[in-house]
């Protein structure tokens, strides 16, 4: 058989094309009930009364809208994107994704630096408010409680490089710096090994006291989870241990202790519990405030738990091994450190470590391990901060969807509708013999809308007598 070849044939295209004639996409089932869940809360005018400030009234140049600029964000936590670049991508190549966003074939949908230009104009309180709206949802669903807050941190590479790291006090970058050690040292024309020798002598060689990198001086040098030296940014998380959702999500230096971070990181809890109990329809009596805090043991130190303890809140926070201690003038600090290890030993304590180990974590691998937010790609802590907010407030956002649909993801969403299909048809040929056995003839009624289709609840029979 002879191969045929594919020829290139140059039609002249048509000057006109009826709107009707466009190919329209069903629609993806699971953007299709996220849109109906923000729209049915009035998402995209709660953003456009945010940002009109930040408009001009009357004249200016055409601009992304606030609702299409935080959809798009959104779809960077369920697709697992990590760039605005790859979310300009996804989108334009996406048929479902332009009917999320409303954007029409014959419209040109937002590149990448439309994007980034739509951050830079809007600060960062507007982004944490979208985060407190996606909170206040989650309340009138039921899934945000008050009480028992877990704490933890994890680290976010940075967008910059090590090998790009100049010095705070001269500006020289490193390897000029360790020619200019050799130098003084007594070599005048050092090779690399002698250069490595020198290097390799020093103490404290990357101490962020003494270096910094020039076009990200937020950026910490600091040991990620896998024992890499690199340039990374703190992400610290306050999560709900009752629901699973995050209340507050901080970035801070990477080189700060988990004893300095939390502070932060409980006022912004604190404050974001408060603003989502502000609703009516008697939501403040199912959203309280901070009862509990549990944390590991990089968490504790006696300044932590005693200002817990005058605040009235109770810690459940690991204890290193300290040894014996000298408690002569600290009775305050005693107090605290006995009662938490009190309570650390018991029943409760025990089952409340099991749960922050499985409800905090789980929030790191769904933001940045599938959501794509491991590695950054934007560079000062506003920026990042501003992209962090909505991430996590998407994920707050597939809780509720994971209520409705079973499902928090698209991916989710399909591999559901795969683990249920090889029992679809056993189930039906069951129900058949069922009701030919009972005399009435059943067959399934097909579902007319394709969110409908989704695996729960199944589709209903359609039984004539």
């Amino acid at each position: 058989m002879a191969m045929g070849r594919r020829k290139r044939r140059i039609r002249q295209k048509e000057l006109w094309i009826p709107a009707g004639e466009l190919p329209r996409s069903a629609g993806h089932p699971f953007y299709q009930r996220l849109s109906e869940l923000l729209d049915e809360h009035g998402f995209d005018a709660f953003v456009e009364g945010l940002c009109a400030k930040f408009y001009a009234p009357t004249m200016g140049r055409p601009s992304l809208t606030p609702g299409i600029y935080f959809r798009g964000l959104l779809i960077g936590y369920f697709e697992g994107i990590d760039s605005e670049r790859g979310i300009a991508w996804r989108i334009e190549d996406s048929l479902s994704l332009r009917r999320f966003l409303a954007i029409d074939l014959d419209e040109r949908p937002p590149d990448h630096s439309t994007i980034s230009r739509t951050r830079r104009l809007i600060d960062v309180e507007t982004h944490r408010a979208v985060f407190t709206w996606a909170l206040r949802l989650l309340a009138r669903e039921g899934l945000l409680e008050g009480g028992t807050i877990g704490v933890d941190a994890t680290t976010l590479e940075a967008d910059a490089a090590m090998r790009t790291l100049v010095r705070r006090d001269t500006g020289e970058g490193y390897e000029e710096y360790l020619r200019r050690l050799a130098l003084e040292s007594g070599i005048e024309t050092p090779t690399r090994a002698q250069l490595a020798k020198i290097d390799k002598q020093r103490k404290n060689k990357a101490s962020n006291a003494d270096w910094t990198h020039p076009y990200d001086p937020d950026a910490r040098v600091t040991k990620m989870k896998d024992g890499r030296t690199h340039l990374a940014h703190k992400a610290e998380h306050a999560v709900n241990l009752e629901t699973g959702a995050v209340v507050a999500v901080t970035l801070q230096g990477a080189d700060e202790g988990d004893t300095t971070t939390i502070e932060q990181t409980l006022v912004e809890a604190a404050e974001q519990l408060e603003a989502a109990a502000d609703e009516p329809d008697g939501v403040e009596e199912k959203v309280g405030g901070i009862g509990e805090v549990i944390a590991d043991k990089g968490y504790h130190s006696n300044r932590v738990l005693t200002d817990l303890k005058e605040l009235g809140i109770r810690s459940y926070i690991s204890e290193p091994e300290h040894g014996r201690r000298n408690w002569k003038g600290k009775g305050k600090e005693r107090a605290a450190v006995y009662g938490n290890r009190r309570r650390i030993g018991g029943a409760r304590g025990k089952r409340l470590m099991r749960l922050r180990g499985e409800r905090v974590e789980r929030t790191f691998a769904h933001c940045y391990e599938t959501g794509g937010m491991r590695r950054l790609y934007l560079r000062g802590r506003q920026n990042i901060l501003k992209r962090l907010l909505i991430h996590v407030g998407a994920f707050n956002l597939s809780l509720a969807l994971r209520k409705a649909l079973g499902a928090g993801t698209p991916r989710g969403l399909a591999e559901a509708q795969n683990s249920l299909q090889p029992l679809a048809e056993p189930f039906w040929a069951v129900l058949a013999a069922v009701g030919v056995w009972l005399g009435l003839p059943c067959r399934p009624q097909p579902a007319q809308d394709p969110v409908a289709a989704i695996p729960r609840p199944i589709a209903p029979l359609a039984c004539a007598a």
